[in-house]
């Protein structure tokens, strides 16, 4: 997969890496067509993410599965009326449908806004308005779903509220339940351009209020630099990164140039950290 994005992948020296690397961008390049379908039609039994919780579940996803589970995603989101440029905020934690998700709205040609669970009734106020979400997939736990129910007031743009589970409150549509009905995913004519936005984050705000900073559709082959040449990671890799989905660390450390690698992610989620937890996970 690597070589297809760029020509030069050893290099002798830090001399040699600033002289010789360089990404071959593809026309209209699309991270779930052009990397995770990829993968799957060529190594469909790769396992792409292995899944663990602090409760004692494992979950091992093949690239077929990835594939399959990315497509009902998309072909769900499709039919809730999300396509090309709208906007859709991911409230997921560690949640292994983060990657349905975020894969699925890639394939459609959608703004993906991950956020952090921290977030308040103001702070999705001011996200929706920003941004003109339209809509929001979430966790189904109480402190996430008030927060949102009680942000829904003011945020106009707000079309639909998807969950996950445990709870399905009240006005809310049940995430598993749309995909395992939706029909099979038709890939949209025209889904993208290299410069069309597909990610936006909102920085932490240290100063005034968070800032809208937006990647292209480009955004993760700059991450094969993380992913390959960062991290060192490759075919038989099995990589963790603790980061939960809200934050940026997320895909750079759970997606992008991982999965360009060809390196398994290893997720676990967890509610708290616990380093002797996490230490016996990595052994």
């Amino acid at each position: 997969m690597l070589e297809r994005f760029v020509k030069q992948t050893h290099f002798t020296s830090q001399e040699d890496f600033i002289k010789n690397f360089k990404i071959e961008v593809p026309e209209n390049f699309n991270f779930g067509y052009d990397v995770v379908d990829a993968w799957a039609a060529e190594e469909p039994e790769k396992e792409a993410i292995l899944w663990t919780n602090d409760k004692g579940a494992c979950i091992h996803f093949s690239y077929a599965d990835l594939k399959k589970y990315t497509d009902q995603t998309a072909s769900y989101f499709q039919s809730l009326g999300i396509g090309h440029g709208d906007k859709v905020m991911l409230i997921l934690k560690r949640r292994y449908e983060f990657w349905y998700s975020i894969i699925a709205l890639h394939k459609l040609g959608a703004v993906v806004i991950p956020a952090t669970h921290l977030l308040t009734k103001k702070d999705i106020v001011y996200r929706c308005n920003a941004a003109s979400i339209k809509m929001i997939v979430m966790a189904g736990e109480e402190v996430i779903t008030k927060h949102v129910i009680d942000a829904m007031p003011e945020s106009p743009t707000v079309e639909k509220l998807v969950s996950i589970g445990p709870d399905i409150p009240e006005g809310f549509l049940d995430f598993h339940k749309g995909i395992d009905n939706a029909a099979p995913f038709v890939r949209p004519e025209h889904v993208n351009t290299n410069d069309d936005i597909s990610l936006m984050y909102f920085t932490s705000g240290t100063t005034g209020e968070p800032k809208m900073v937006a990647h292209d559709f480009t955004y993760p082959l700059g991450h094969i630099v993380t992913g390959s040449f960062w991290h060192n990671l490759h075919k038989d890799s099995l990589h963790l990164t603790i980061a939960d989905t809200g934050w940026g660390k997320a895909v750079w450390g759970k997606l992008y140039g991982q999965m360009i690698a060809g390196a398994t992610v290893f997720v676990y989620d967890h509610e708290k950290f616990t380093p002797a937890d996490i230490l016996q996970k990595i052994h």
